[in-house]
């Protein structure tokens, strides 16, 4: 058994060859260590190097984070934030030498390392109004166009691709169909989508797709529909799971097949934990209908669990379904307020969200919106929110908020096609999660979200990494 402690603080190994062979010809090495310390109002900063040394059985009063090398679970597909219509307007209202230090700041080598990228199909909340690609009542589609997403949108997503390259993953998602579909002739307010227009809608994803291909945007993914259970002031439709089910297997599943998008990885639910195991295990039971997707998308929006954010219905949902991968697919802190975009809490409330996701299976994690501006919008409908940075388009200065950093620990060192590592904590306090990139290169990372400074131990096989966890930070070791 091998044991690892680490403490608000992402740690990385390189193993050449199996894990137990690996301490024995480099037992003594170091590890590389990385902090955000909100203290000290550290970032991301080089700590130097701490040293692995003997360590055998560790008392209750030593303080461990544990690692296992020859326990391996899912792969991660990807990490990212979405590109919305306030995220691109934003980004266009900044002086050219903004716009290249926050494609950088995301996408370029010295950044978070994003991979993914997300965006809406017709307007959603986070746009500036309500809009389609069709005229009114076009059943036959004919008018559709993406052409008002070729004045921000599209310009922005292939700036995050050509910085990306090769490992580029975007998807997207409708907040709801044009209002003529729809049971209450609307876009907003939920309503439901007329089953005479079932078919049409699912051509408008082929449509869609063709019209993003052909712009050189490759589409790896989509979900059915963003938070299909909730009826919004803004954009919004409501399916129920069996609903959602006939729709992606008589409609939308059969009409991508049909077009050659087989290939397309189809996520269902799209909406909070709190649902996610009664939605999978109803939309799925049909073999017919679950043939079609590739995986089972979530939020993080269910509030009335404090900090459990009932993580265990991830594990529930994983066990029920292993051939499907589990995608964190949006969150973000609401109520944007000013005045507390350089509050800690923001960084700690995605800390604990993406090691737990982590820790229960997920493979893909998207943020919400990776830039909103100093209302924490535009927004049509008031619904303003938090970002990682948030640009103050009247003086071009950008605020970059705990949230870029505390996720910056995880995508800035563990790469797509990372294999997560048994890992496990000791302590309360300290939360941990670690993967394996292709490189055999180990990250773990751990967070300290409390009010005491705590001393713990990295411990893999016998040998262990003395470490400081200051509250409230996070750290990375890489050895």
């Amino acid at each position: 058994m091998k044991r690892l402690i680490v403490s608000c603080l992402v740690v990385g190994l390189t193993f050449n060859a199996n894990a137990q062979s690996y301490w024995k010809k480099n037992a003594g090495k170091t590890a590389k260590v990385f902090l955000t310390n909100s203290k000290t109002n550290e970032k991301m900063v080089d700590k130097g190097t701490v040293k692995f040394e003997k360590f055998g059985q560790p008392k209750e009063t030593d303080a461990c984070i544990f690692v296992d090398p020859d326990f391996k679970y899912q792969k991660l597909i990807g990490i990212g934030g979405a590109i919305t219509d306030a995220s691109a307007e934003t980004f266009y209202k900044l002086p050219k030498d903004k716009q290249k230090e926050i494609i950088e700041a995301y996408y370029g080598k010295n950044g978070l390392g994003y991979t993914v990228v997300r965006t809406n199909m017709n307007s959603c909340d986070f746009s500036s109004d309500s809009y389609t690609y069709v005229q009114e009542n076009d059943n036959s589609l004919k008018s559709f166009t993406v052409s008002h997403d070729e004045k921000y949108k599209i310009p922005m997503i292939k700036e995050a691709q050509k910085s990306i390259g090769k490992d580029f993953t975007f998807y997207f998602s409708p907040w709801s169909p044009p209002s003529w579909m729809k049971s209450n002739k609307s876009m907003l307010k939920g309503g439901r989508l007329e089953n005479a227009f079932y078919q049409t809608w699912a051509d408008y994803y082929i449509k869609f797709i063709k019209e993003y291909e052909k712009r050189g945007i490759n589409v790896w993914g989509l979900t059915v529909q963003n938070e299909p259970m909730a009826t919004q002031t803004w954009e919004s439709c409501i399916y129920s799971a069996e609903e959602e089910g006939e729709f992606l297997k008589n409609n939308l599943g059969p009409t991508l097949w049909k077009n050659g998008f087989k290939d397309k990885k189809v996520m269902i639910w799209d909406h909070n934990r709190d649902l996610i195991y009664q939605r999978a295990t109803t939309t799925l039971s049909d073999p017919e209908t679950s043939k079609y997707a590739s995986g089972i998308g979530y939020h993080w929006y269910e509030t009335w669990n404090n900090k459990t954010q009932l993580f265990d219905n991830l594990t529930e949902t994983q066990r029920a379904f292993p051939d499907k991968f589990l995608a964190f697919t949006e969150g973000c802190k609401e109520q944007f307020d000013m005045s507390k975009i350089y509050e800690v809490s923001l960084g700690e409330l995605y800390g604990r969200n993406m090691i737990n996701d982590f820790n229960k299976g997920t493979a893909l994690w998207t943020d919400w919106n990776v830039l909103l501006d100093e209302t924490g919008g535009p927004n049509h409908v008031g619904n303003f929110c938090f970002a990682p940075i948030i640009a103050d388009t009247k003086t071009g200065e950008l605020h970059y908020t705990y949230e870029y950093y505390y996720v910056g620990h995880v995508s800035k060192f563990i790469k797509p096609k990372a294999v997560r590592i048994g890992t496990s904590s000791n302590r309360a306090a300290l939360t941990s999660t670690t993967f394996m990139n292709e490189n055999g290169q180990l990250v773990t990372v751990i967070m300290n979200d409390t009010d005491n400074d705590m001393d713990t131990n990295l411990w893999i096989e016998g040998m262990a990494a003395k470490l400081s966890a200051p509250a409230h930070s996070i750290q990375t070791v890489i050895l």
